[in-house]
């Protein structure tokens, strides 16, 4: 907590999260029969509802603000919710309105599961190839010479498979080795994250903390991890700038 709020606000933030969540336990779910348990499973984790490392319970911890990105996803969701309500009114014209609210909470139900599933499905892909990738170089490391070891030692780097222009708008785990990225690709890649340090944290929430310090340099993620702990994040500030 102290990363995010500093040590003077933590103590604060914190007893505000428990109390948050304990009244929301007294209110739906009763008396606390272990408290122990329930401090340690339910009253005092961090809970995050997205990607950004920020978040708990849809708020910023160095803010307090909501959380932008659960914003977007209610938006989203919302959205979603009046199109399919829109298509059941038009297939239904005769049925009720309890028959119609009850078609489209079943068809939202199905479509937020099966994307569900096949987001899961598309993170098992990525973990399989990074296990292939470690097991890889595991079996140059004991079977080639000292130089094969170091070509080996570099791993595949899932990145989106987009154009340069604008790298990050596919929603894509196709593969693409950073071997193959040509020196202004890398650099407009690292052009992008210097204007808005969310690229970054984008890239670490869908590929791994590794992938994007092979991208952008493990002394640049540092930066913005720790520009984002302090609670000062500065969007247009350039880590690389300094040297």
């Amino acid at each position: 907590m102290e990363g995010f709020t500093g040590r003077a606000d933590a103590p604060e933030v914190l007893a505000d999260r428990l109390a948050r969540r304990l009244s929301d336990q007294m209110r739906s779910g009763g008396p606390i029969k272990d408290p122990v348990g329930w401090l340690i499973g339910r009253g005092l984790p961090q809970r995050q509802e997205c990607g950004d490392a920020r978040c708990d319970d849809r708020m910023l911890l160095d803010s307090g603000q909501d959380c932008p990105r659960c914003e977007d996803w209610r938006v989203d969701r919302r959205a979603q919710r009046q199109k399919l309500a829109a298509a059941v009114d038009a297939a239904m014209p005769g049925a009720t309105e309890a028959e119609r609210r009850a078609v489209t909470e079943r068809q939202l139900h199905e479509t937020v599961t099966a994307r569900a599933w096949a987001k899961a499905r598309e993170w098992e892909q990525v973990r399989v190839r990074q296990a292939a990738a470690a097991r890889a170089r595991a079996e140059a490391a004991a079977a080639g010479s000292a130089s094969e070891v170091r070509a080996a030692s570099v791993a595949p780097v899932v990145l989106p498979a987009v154009p340069a222009v604008d790298p990050d708008v596919v929603d894509s785990v196709q593969g693409l080795v950073l071997e193959d990225l040509t020196r202004e690709q890398v650099l407009d890649w690292r052009t992008r994250a210097a204007h808005d340090h969310q690229v970054v944290f984008d890239h670490i929430d869908r590929y791994g903390e590794h992938s994007a310090q092979r991208l952008f340099t493990r002394a640049f993620v540092a930066d913005v991890q720790r520009l984002s702990r302090l609670g000062h994040l500065n969007l247009g500030y350039n880590t690389w700038g300094r040297s």
